[in-house]
């Protein structure tokens, strides 16, 4: 049987598309619930410690207009060994930071870095894997990525305690993105190995490489798609935006919110790891039931149980047994997020058009994107003007909102049951 042949299975592509993967997220992971923590000893107020952690986003939703032609041009491997050297040099402007706006420079860097990553990976997914099995391989992506926010705080946590200081989880993450890398470097080129199965069929029915295409097309007219789109993105585009900005909020808000309560970073660490450790063990049930029942069966429960999170935590700032409210929220938010492992980059895959997908993937991930940018500047700016409170309430108010659009619109343009040479959008 040749390779064009065999039958798919995630077993086939775990070793060249996830194990690098999970090494840089582990060690973002390992320091990203860390960073307002590190700012604030920087000597920012909690309002700027939040906009410097929020550079994280912004620096992938600027990441997500060039990236596309970036693995376009020098291919997914050399994209990735390129975003992982740009890392390593970002996290050492973050160690040798003399001032918060130094480590918010390398904050930003390691967001544009982490986009480039990001989209050689879902190029490569999106082009491989059988419809059949779309829904799973991308919760699979996308557990890959909680993988490391479970592993990471473990051995952030192990580290400060033998250190008695942030700076070596730092270094943990220079050595995760090098590794990376370097692992990138050994590894068989995914598009030498699996090429033959990336080929797709063109209208004219001559052959190209779709994760190619993908990313090509991505980056170029990215404005032109979004109002080519305007339809879908204005109503369950939108949607997406706020699950990205509950998703990035929760990111930003709970760390702020374990410094604001008096919380050392061990504890923030190691609580925050055992928040990963549940959104990372629901990602491939997520999965499951995406392609079994439909893809609202986990989008509304994602969405409700993250914005009652945020609601119930803004009430618990000033109780005498905050740190506990802290704790049991953290994980729910954890399951809350679990359940929807996947389900953006498979909205994504189901909206967009067969013939040429990558031009509506790209205005599809900037949509989401802009939420996850946007949501934890919101956070910051609220902090600043009332309270941390008052920010967790909104969120969870915008939740609530989100949730509203997700039943609305995907029965009406993502349904489960599509054949495969159709789109919502067309």
């Amino acid at each position: 049987m040749s390779s064009a042949e065999r039958p798919f299975t995630l077993r086939s592509v775990a070793v060249a598309a996830f194990l690098p993967t999970l090494l840089f997220s582990i060690g973002e992971g390992s320091i990203i619930p860390l960073l307002p923590l590190v700012a604030h000893d920087l000597g920012a107020s909690l309002a700027i410690a939040g906009v410097i952690a929020a550079m994280v986003m912004v620096g992938e939703l600027i990441g997500d207009i060039p990236s596309g032609w970036v693995v376009s041009r020098i291919g997914e491997r050399n994209a990735m060994i390129s975003a992982s050297v740009l890392t390593v040099v970002a996290v050492l402007v973050c160690i040798a930071a003399p001032n918060p706006l130094v480590l918010g420079i390398g904050v930003f860097v390691i967001g544009l870095a982490t986009a480039v990553f990001a989209l050689a990976r879902h190029a490569f997914m999106t082009s491989y894997v059988p419809l059949a099995y779309r829904a799973r391989a991308l919760s699979t992506l996308g557990g890959i990525f909680r993988a490391g926010w479970f592993v990471g705080p473990f051995l952030s946590a192990g580290i400060i305690q033998l250190t008695g200081g942030v700076q070596g989880v730092f270094w943990l993450f220079i050595v995760c993105s090098a590794g990376a890398g370097i692992l990138l470097l050994f590894l068989t080129d995914p598009e030498k190995t699996f090429g033959p199965a990336q080929l797709a069929a063109a209208p004219d029915g001559s052959m190209h490489h779709a994760g190619a295409e993908l990313a090509s097309e991505e980056s170029v007219g990215l404005f032109h798609s979004l109002w080519l789109h305007r339809s879908v993105l204005a109503r369950l585009g939108t949607a997406a935006g706020l699950v990205g900005a509950m998703r990035a909020s929760r990111v930003v808000l709970l760390p702020l919110w374990a410094v604001s309560i008096g919380l050392d970073a061990p504890a923030i660490a190691l609580i925050i790891g055992i928040a990963g450790g549940l959104d990372f063990a629901l990602f491939y049930a997520s999965g499951q039931i995406m392609d079994r029942f439909g893809r609202i069966w986990t989008a509304l429960p994602s969405m409700i149980g993250l914005a009652s999170g945020f609601l119930v935590l803004a009430f618990t700032h000033n109780l005498p047994d905050n740190a506990s409210w802290f704790i049991g929220v953290a994980l729910f938010l954890a399951l809350a997020n679990g359940v929807g492992s996947g389900l953006l980059m498979t909205l994504g895959a189901d909206l967009a058009p067969r013939p040429n997908p990558a031009q509506f993937l790209g205005a599809w991930r900037f949509t989401g994107d802009a939420g996850s940018a946007a949501a934890p500047l919101l956070v910051a700016g609220l902090t600043a003007v009332a309270s941390l409170s008052v920010a967790s309430g909104v969120v969870g108010v915008l939740g609530l909102v989100g949730a509203v659009l997700l039943a609305r619109y995907i029965p009406r343009y993502a349904p489960h049951r599509r054949g495969p040479q159709q789109s919502a959008i067309q």
